[in-house]
């Protein structure tokens, strides 16, 4: 399935811990066309921690990276 151009894609991968939350988001990664940005909310900080780091190790680039005052964290990763 490929995702439209252009477009940004939204994650929620609360309750999924590390490293399943990078596996979900890298799957979804790779079903996007360059350009394309997926923003991920999730609640293991583990997961906060790490996913940037394989996500630019992957060759993604990360827009944003943020800890909410809830317990959640939002990372943005562009394709």
């Amino acid at each position: 399935m490929k995702i439209p151009a252009a477009s940004t894609l939204k994650l929620d991968l609360c309750g999924v811990k590390c490293p399943l939350n990078w596996a979900h988001a890298k799957v979804r990664l790779e079903q996007m066309e360059r350009g394309q940005v997926l923003e991920l909310v999730l609640d293991d900080p583990r997961g906060y921690r790490d996913i940037p780091r394989a996500a630019e190790a992957e060759g993604y680039a990360m827009l944003a990276s943020d800890a909410r005052g809830d317990g959640t964290f939002f990372l943005r990763i562009e394709k």
